[in-house]
């Protein structure tokens, strides 16, 4: 590690594979890393337990509940790398599954998986994940970390500023340049204000990838 980076304030970050608001944020945030003195901590929630388990599957549409059942796979699999490499492989892998996922919009292509852990050098063998609860232990535990403190009401992303877990920012597309930068000068004067809790408007638009 450079001096550089041992300067650099860490922010952890949950993410679910598969949520795109996640992924906008997520760049957003390698973004301000280019311009403030930030280091992203890349750290996995399930958007399946959250919904199945802890909500109890309450108010799901079929739709959505199928959904969450899939959503299993891409988490576990992260979960999967972590233990078998560390977890600074996340980083990379999220990475290389969000792109696929969200930006080629593969959703629904069973090689996503494979082909990403290909990318970042990691055996295939670890796909075999998808379809195990070997690993929802470490998913949980990373999972708890972020919603024990942030409550179940919100989703991902999750991120922790100078202590304080936060929801959002939900905003698409990623700001680029200084506009990513002043608006995480704005989280930073809100995670750091006593007694703050939410801001909040409809979302008017899709998520967008650009």
């Amino acid at each position: 590690m450079t001096d550089t980076q041992l300067d650099r304030e860490t922010v952890p970050f949950w993410f679910d594979p598969l949520c795109p608001w996640a992924w906008i944020t997520s760049r957003w945030l390698l973004e301000v890393e280019k311009i403030r003195p930030v280091q992203a901590d890349w750290r996995i929630m399930s958007l399946s337990y959250l919904n199945l388990v802890q909500r109890e599957g309450k108010g799901l549409s079929d739709d959505y509940r199928e959904l969450m059942t899939k959503a299993w796979g891409p988490v576990r699999v992260c979960a999967a790398a972590a233990e078998h490499d560390s977890p600074a492989v996340l980083g990379a892998l999220y990475t290389a599954i969000g792109t696929r996922l969200h930006n080629h919009r593969r959703r629904d292509d069973p090689t996503v998986i494979t082909e990403a852990l290909a990318e970042v050098g990691l055996p295939e063998l670890l796909a075999a994940a998808a379809t195990s609860t070997g690993f929802d232990q470490f998913i949980k535990d990373s999972h708890h970390e972020a919603f024990d403190e942030v409550g179940l009401d919100v989703g991902t992303p999750v991120l922790r500023i100078r202590g304080t877990a936060l929801f959002g920012p939900v905003v698409t597309p990623a700001p680029r340049g200084e506009a990513a930068g002043r608006l995480w000068d704005g989280l930073v004067a809100v995670a750091e204000t006593d007694g703050f809790f939410e801001l909040k408007r409809s979302r008017d638009r899709k998520p967008s990838f650009e």
